[in-house]
């Protein structure tokens, strides 16, 4: 699918839009003002993948940290570019402490939640002024959680004064609004100055399919970079399934250019949850290649062993473990490679066959034997318990072979 032509947007060293592969971001859950544990996650983010993190900057003592925070992270050899999450009180904070605004590498607006009536525009322009003295970017989200309220009764009170059969639903009004706050803040920030090569607009809703028709009706309105994703996507599977329904809609159709996939994390568990998730999205839509894919069957009552389980799940560790050090190596290319991990006959071969190295393991009541393919062609027979040693050995001499 080709992408919706749009603007490029330097965010300290990494390009969003243009020509420049989707880019995948997440933010942090610290406290702000936490420096170590701040810098920890927002290093464990980057290092999963995330190459860009956004912090919240919400207080005096967050917006101090910001620096410190930057510097820690170069020290350890982290140069992911960090975005500054303002609401409210961004105008103040980012006047006030210029470090920190010279410091964060885009700052994130939005236009429902920088004032009301005469004191909206000007902390908009208070806020634009500091992205034009420091030449940084902005991203204008609009968020259907905190719309401007002024617009969206005035939506509602036209809508109301229309024949009831040209009344549109309340979700309709909403991305209405949302579309409408994207534009007008947009060509706010143009018309104070700041170049449309330093905007990057979100319209963030938690429902699926709002979502997708809030993109939807934007897309075709500007060539400005999209920042796309749902605002709350849920936990665990829940909010990786809408998340990817929403975004796969999308992304099909050529609209975004930087995505977050916002999960709720489990108590104590890792926020690179959400950077794993939008990693393998982008890979199953052959947007991007992060590792080699490893393709494996669903199990039926041909494969009531556990062998084709445990073997899969050896090879996604196998990969985890060894990509750095064949990155290091610099090759180049294994990215891209597939690996099939397939359960009984059936489509076993068939599976192999198309992968790069594939193996078909027994099924019940099968020879207790299992043919491995390389390139479509069956190279070997493997039986014994030394099986899962010798096929990650001709993975590896694959690899070694194929893209040193």
């Amino acid at each position: 699918m080709k992408r919706r032509e749009s603007i490029e947007v330097n965010i300290g060293h990494v390009g969003v839009g243009g020509s420049n592969p989707i880019v995948i971001q997440s933010m942090t859950n610290t406290d702000t003002a936490d420096i170590e544990s701040s810098v920890a996650q927002v290093k464990e983010l980057a290092d999963a993948g995330s190459e860009l993190v956004r912090l919240t900057v919400n207080v005096d003592a967050a917006a101090q940290a910001i620096p410190e925070i930057k510097k820690r992270l170069l020290d350890l050899g982290c140069d992911v570019p960090l975005i500054g999450d303002f609401h409210y009180n961004g105008h103040t904070l980012l006047t006030k402490y210029p470090e920190c605004a010279k410091t964060l590498d885009k700052y994130r607006i939005n236009p429902g939640n920088v004032g009301f009536g005469n004191a909206q525009d000007r902390n908009f322009k208070q806020m634009l002024d500091v992205a034009k003295e420091f030449q940084k970017p902005i991203r204008i989200g609009v968020n259907w959680g905190s719309l401007d309220q002024a617009l969206l009764v005035r939506l509602m009170d036209e809508n109301t004064n229309k024949p009831e059969a040209e009344q549109k639903s309340a979700d309709e009004i909403m991305i209405d609004a949302m579309v409408q706050s994207a534009v007008q803040s947009t060509e706010s920030a143009i018309a104070y100055g700041v170049a449309e090569n330093k905007i990057i607009v979100s319209l963030k809703i938690s429902k699926v399919t709002a979502v997708v028709d809030a993109y939807q009706t934007y897309a075709p309105l500007s060539n400005l970079p999209l920042h796309v994703g749902l605002t709350e996507a849920g936990m665990g599977v829940k909010g990786a399934v809408s998340t990817s329904a929403a975004l796969s809609i999308l992304l099909n159709q050529g609209i975004g250019d930087t995505i977050r996939v916002s999960l709720t994390p489990r108590p104590g568990a890792s926020r690179t949850e959400e950077v794993e998730v939008a990693k393998i999205l982008l890979q199953s839509m052959n947007y991007r290649q992060f590792s080699p894919q490893v393709t494996s069957c669903p199990g039926c009552g041909r494969t009531t062993n556990t062998l084709f389980q445990e073997m899969t799940i050896d090879m996604e560790h196998f990969f985890k473990e060894k990509m750095p050090e064949w990155k290091q190596k610099g090759y180049k290319g294994m990215e891209q490679m597939q690996i099939a991990v397939m359960g009984c006959i059936v489509n076993g071969p068939g599976e192999s066959k198309h992968a790069n190295i594939g193996i078909s393991l027994p099924g019940n009541g099968e020879n207790p034997k299992a043919p491995v393919f390389v390139d479509g062609e069956k190279v070997a027979t493997l039986e014994g318990p030394q099986m899962m040693t010798q096929f990650k050995q001709m993975v590896e001499d694959y690899v070694e072979r194929k893209y040193s």
